[in-house]
């Protein structure tokens, strides 16, 4: 019983330890949408088709789970500004 509590309080702590950074990745894509035309609809329908194709949320993933770790391990990103 001691184990498993240990087990899932290490689980746990793993999980919820936080790499929470800049998400430059995905804000760059954010700011190119903002500015892809000048018709505000044309780029919502821009918006709404990057999140329908996954790029927003494989921009994101790859912020979160590669980019930002690697400039909270590393001290520097290998996304420039």
């Amino acid at each position: 019983m001691k184990k498993k509590v240990l087990a899932a309080a290490l689980c746990v702590g793993l999980l919820s330890t936080s790499c929470l950074g800049p998400n430059r990745t995905f804000n760059r894509l954010h700011d190119w949408n903002m500015d892809v035309t000048d018709n505000r609809w044309a780029n919502e329908a821009v918006h709404l088709g990057l999140w329908i194709v996954p790029v927003y949320s494989l921009a994101l993933l790859a912020d979160i789970v590669i980019f930002n770790s690697i400039e909270w391990w590393g001290g520097e990103s290998p996304v420039e500004e």
